[in-house]
């Protein structure tokens, strides 16, 4: 049998060398995490920390020996830097998020998605609470409404846009850049558009912070209205990358009424405070349930805590959404309920979150829209 993909791929790897110890990068044991499937490449170089800013000339050598491999169609190639040794102390911290149009911090780079308008984060404190599936049709409101909207899945060990968007398309690659998959009206790219459906990423933090810089770096998103990026549930590397690589507009918080994810949206408020990205709003999902027989309204989490903590917190409520199995259906069909059945009222209800954040946003993306698309 002839060699695998991933077997070649190694051996042309070994046509680049390090120009500190002089060996290739096979030999000097740099390569983490290569795997090949599909004709899609992906792998890690590791590089000393005060040597990530020098290394991009190593990074893109590389990245142009794994695709001219035959066979080949992308790869994806980020730098990973090594944890300090013992006696060499800790990392210097982290600087706050960069405010809008600002400069990234020295030796990062920079700034990603100079195109996009505003970049608006939907995020939570803790999973299982609705915040994907108020993301994506957060966005096709956005586009409905005349607006150039991209959609970016950050959840990178758990991206659930494929399934959410109907779709399992491979993006195709033209050059080094790839081109994002276009449905319901948006740009959308997700790693899970890239990997198999089971595939597991068993990837390190470094790993995952710079395959999202290049799921925004290495897409060609064009020029956007808005972004809506869904998050990964929680505070780390993710928020941290966002926070320090592109200019948010803002961040939304998603959660449920109960006081135990209550607890979880306060941290995600006070981490975005702490990166400088100012939190737009608290949306109240599963707010309350309807019988799909019967329309009888049931508090299963309790009602208005949402609400309440947003008044505590000092951010604006955008609203509430309802706990209703045609959301849950369509989302798993792979059919947002704002662009399935518009004239719904949970379809409208995200249709005035939608807009007001668009009025949120009028300074960046301008106060009137574009014409209203339709979306049958």
């Amino acid at each position: 049998m002839g060699e695998t993909l991933e077997a070649r791929v190694r051996s042309a790897l070994r046509s680049v060398r390090d120009p500190v110890s002089g060996r290739d990068l096979v030999e000097a044991g740099m390569i983490d995490g290569l795997t090949a499937r599909d004709g899609m490449v992906q792998f890690a170089i590791q590089v000393p920390r005060e040597r990530a800013r020098e290394s991009e000339p190593l990074r893109e050598a590389a990245e142009k020996a794994a695709s001219s491999v035959p066979g080949v169609l992308s790869a994806t190639v980020v730098l990973t830097a090594h944890r300090p040794q013992p006696g060499q102390g800790a990392a210097p911290p982290r600087p706050a998020g960069p405010a809008p149009g600002a400069k990234a911090p020295p030796g990062q780079g920079p700034m990603l998605l100079p195109e996009v308008s505003a970049i608006v984060a939907i995020a939570s404190g803790k999973g299982g609470v609705g915040k994907s599936t108020t993301a994506v049709n957060l966005a096709v409101a956005l586009a409905s409404q005349g607006l150039r909207v991209g959609l970016l899945d950050a959840d990178i060990y758990g991206p659930s846009l494929p399934q959410m968007l109907g779709t399992r398309e491979r993006p195709r690659a033209e050059g080094q850049r790839i081109i994002p998959l276009q449905r319901w009206g948006l740009k959308a790219m997700s790693i899970g558009f890239l990997v198999e459906e089971e595939t597991p990423m068993i990837w390190r933090g470094p790993m995952v912070m710079g395959a999202l810089e290049q799921l925004m770096g290495q897409v060609e998103w064009g020029a956007l209205d808005v972004m809506i990026v869904d998050m990964p549930p929680g505070t780390g590397d993710a928020q941290l990358t966002m926070s320090q690589r592109v200019p948010l507009a803002g961040a939304v918080i998603v959660s449920t009424p109960q006081d135990v994810a209550l607890i979880d949206a306060r941290r995600g408020v006070r981490m975005f405070e702490k990166v400088g990205v100012p939190v737009l709003g608290l949306i109240e999902n599963m707010s309350f349930y309807c019988c799909p027989n019967c329309g009888h309204r049931a508090d299963l989490f309790g009602h208005g805590g949402g609400k309440r903590e947003a008044e505590r917190l000092g951010v604006e409520f955008l609203g509430e959404l309802p706990l209703k199995l045609a959301i849950r259906e369509l989302a798993d069909a792979g059919t947002p309920i704002v662009a399935a059945r518009p004239e719904t009222e949970e379809a409208q209800a995200y249709q005035r979150i939608a807009t007001r954040l668009r009025e949120k946003l009028a300074d960046r993306v301008g106060a009137k829209a574009g014409p209203k698309i339709v979306i049958e």
